[in-house]
């Protein structure tokens, strides 16, 4: 039997010791950005997405050695289970398989076949399946006589009936094999409930539907799962002709099973059939048929939970801004547009709220103020949130700009999870007298200039970058969406003297504990100088340190290389390496020739390992560099401001708001967004949205058709 990590080795197609250093450093407490980033040399390069994988997999290997050492024990002292039986159990490859085998062992509630053979009929069953006996009722009734069972021959042929349905069914290898056929040829059907129709209108497409099993797309399974939670649908699985059930899936072990004295080789007899097609309908497809619909509906969610993921990953890798004085708008109508001046490093210089809008139309008091706080100060971006009021407010500020020569510039930016920050503690302990509406203004602002550091602010469910993420189990979507911001916060890496508690404790190796006492020495202290000061921060150990130091950057500190993605550890290499070239380590910052130099020597420095040294090398090329794309914003159509206004044929720039397995959303300035479906991509055939648009892209796109009434605008994407 295979190790854990013989098993991990061949599946990830990695060498044996890498699966063994992988292993040892989870062990150990290792994060999966740490590991991908400066442990390249124990795992072969391998990416953080595939560590995460690597990460489930190793889990769940772990529970089902747990589960089979569990099972194995309980089994211990029941002579009913044969020794193959158990070889099977150490064996198994899934959590499935290995709970089909522990299933007939289980102590449950007596059942008809167990009534049957304390009757005496198990013989009698192994006689009928091997065909040595009719199962006649005169063959049934000749034989209780024979061996004094006094019971009807209806009765007995009941039992047998219930003995052979249930061995069958209880059978690993059978259960098995015909779960793999339902999966690969088998059908699943949608029809509505009875009465339902006018109540469940929003499933009609399902109302009578069927599909082939292993064609039915994620967000197609999980639309018609939330018919049935909802009880509008019936689901059912089926095989596309169930008369052939028998011929496809051969029984030879169940012979064996009955004790029915038949060579090995012995296929299926019509008499067999009969009882193999009764087992079919009684049991096996009922209890395969909860089997399969749990197995589409996991799949399904996974598939949700990737896009999710996917959005969210390209939301927070968006293009920051920078540090710019930004005028964060919330728009409105009867309650007013939020205004917030926020300064480069994000701090709340100002606020207020105007009217320009209906029922009040204080247009005029409202130019006023905003004049006069783009030129108090200094303002260089005024970013509007894409709500309500939305593109009305935009008309109003840019008619400001242009009417007034003002030396800014006006920005729709995505508002989503706005509202849910600024009634968030988070929110409340960041500005505990500043009205709730004002800090949404605030969040609008600050993602402007960096959408990763604010967004974390935020639970990631609340941002609106998925689709069914109602549908879909809540632990496991939390757990993928935070890996997610994780590895991005990561990646990116963290000024430790402007992050936030929220942004810091996604940091590797720190917790929300350890993230509010690094601010909380911030503001006892002052700013922190160098890495090796994270020491001296309570609750910061050695530990702690060597996965998290990595990836704090300390700009304009005491030593030159805390602004870089160098880890600590590799500092006393980075001045052998200067030493080389009779420099200091602070020399090797941004310069080519020397970096040039040092490429030629790597032989020099093999000890250090390619990996680590190439890494190293491209650092100090561009030390703390950002791989988050340059900005760019979506010039809006001011001709179009409502659904009403987009006419078919129009070319329009709009920003990508959600990507789904079947398309793209695109916001188009008007509250209502536009889909590009997969096959309007391209000119090509697309097989994954997300290998041309990801959320936060700028498009050009054609309208195809709109359907006010439904709210509908169908897109085609230009140039992609």
């Amino acid at each position: 039997m295979n190790s854990i990590s013989d098993n991990l080795s061949l599946e990830f197609s990695i060498l044996k010791k890498y699966s063994n250093n992988i292993i040892q450093l989870f062990e150990e407490g290792a994060t999966v950005p740490f590991i991908a980033r400066y442990r390249k040399e124990n795992t072969g390069g391998m990416s953080d997405q595939d560590l995460r994988s690597f990460y489930d997999r190793w889990q769940y290997l772990v529970e089902l050695k747990k589960r089979k050492e569990s099972i194995l024990a309980l089994l211990a002292e029941d002579s009913n289970v044969s020794d193959s039986i158990r070889k099977k159990i150490q064996n198994a490859v899934s959590k499935n398989e290995l709970e089909d085998l522990y299933s007939p062992f289980k102590k449950t509630r007596k059942t008809k076949a167990d009534e049957a053979r304390e009757q005496g009929l198990q013989p009698l069953a192994a006689l009928v399946w091997s065909g040595q006996r009719s199962d006649t009722l005169s063959a049934i009734d000749a034989w209780c006589k024979q061996n004094n069972i006094v019971i009807s021959a209806e009765s007995a042929l009941e039992g047998v009936a219930e003995i052979l349905n249930e061995a069958i069914a209880n059978d690993s290898d059978v259960l098995k094999k015909g779960r793999a056929v339902l999966l690969k040829d088998g059908l699943l059907t949608s029809r509505v409930l009875r009465g339902k129709k006018e109540q469940g209108e929003k499933f009609r497409d399902y109302f009578d539907y069927q599909e082939a099993i292993n064609k039915v797309p994620s967000h197609r399974l999980l639309a018609l799962f939330r018919g049935k939670k909802e009880s509008i649908l019936k689901l059912s699985v089926s095989l596309k002709n169930e008369k052939n059930y028998p011929d496809v899936l051969i029984f030879p072990h169940l012979n064996q099973l009955l004790d029915a004295n038949l060579p090995e080789s012995h296929r299926v007899t019509p008499l067999q059939r009969k009882y193999l097609n009764l087992a079919w309908e009684n049991k096996l497809l009922p209890k395969l048929e909860t089997d399969v619909l749990s197995q589409l509906k996991d799949r399904a969610e996974e598939g949700a939970i990737q896009v999710f993921a996917d959005n969210l990953q390209d939301l927070l890798m968006a293009a920051p801004a920078g540090a710019h004085r930004v005028l964060g708008v919330d728009p409105g109508f009867r309650n007013g547009v939020k205004l917030a001046v926020i300064d480069e490093q994000g701090s709340l210089l100002d606020h207020g709220v105007i009217y320009p809008h209906g029922p009040q139309n204080r247009t005029q008091e409202a130019s006023a103020i905003l004049s006069q706080l783009i030129h108090k100060h200094n303002i260089g971006w005024v970013a509007i949130g894409n709500g309500t009021a939305s593109r009305e407010t935009e008309a109003l500020v840019r008619a400001l700009i242009t009417e007034s020569n003002l030396d800014c510039r006006a920005v729709v930016v995505s508002e989503a999870g706005a509202s849910v920050y600024s009634a968030s503690p988070i929110a409340i302990l960041e500005f505990p007298d500043l009205d709730v509406t004002i800090r949404g203004a605030v969040s609008i602002a600050r993602r402007f200039q960096d959408p990763l550091a604010e967004l974390v602010k935020i639970d990631p469910q609340a941002i609106g970058v998925g689709q069914y993420q109602h549908d879909v189990k809540v632990t496991l979507l939390s757990k993928s969406l935070a890996n997610v911001v994780e590895d991005c916060v990561n990646r990116v890496g963290v000024d430790i003297n402007l992050a936030s508690v929220s942004l810091l404790s996604y940091v590797s190796g720190l917790t929300s504990r350890l993230a509010q006492n690094i601010v909380d020495y911030r503001q006892q202290k002052g700013r922190i100088e160098s890495r090796s000061e994270l020491l001296k921060i309570k609750g910061i150990g050695d530990k702690c340190f060597e996965q998290c130091a990595g990836f704090l950057r300390i700009l304009n500190g005491k030593e030159a290389l805390d602004q870089s993605g160098v880890h600590p550890e590799s500092y006393p290499l980075v001045q052998k390496m200067a030493a080389q070239l009779k420099l200091k380590a602070n020399d090797l910052l941004n310069n080519s020739s020397a970096l040039q130099q040092l490429k030629q020597l790597a032989p020099s420095f093999v000890q250090a390992g390619d990996f680590t040294y190439t890494d190293i090398l491209n650092e100090l090329a561009k030390p703390g560099r950002d791989p988050r794309p340059e900005f760019r914003y979506a010039s809006f159509d001011h001709s179009v401001q409502k659904l009403e206004d987009v006419k078919e044929g129009m070319t329009l720039e709009g920003v990508v708001t959600n990507v789904a397995a079947f398309g793209a959303f695109v916001d188009l300035g008007v509250h209502q967004d536009g889909l590009i479906h997969i096959s309007q991509l391209a000119d090509r055939f697309v097989k994954d949205p997300r290998d041309l648009v990801r959320v936060g892209q700028v498009v050009n796109v054609t309208v195809l058709e709109v359907d006010v009434q439904r709210k509908r605008i169908a897109l085609k994407a230009n140039g992609l």
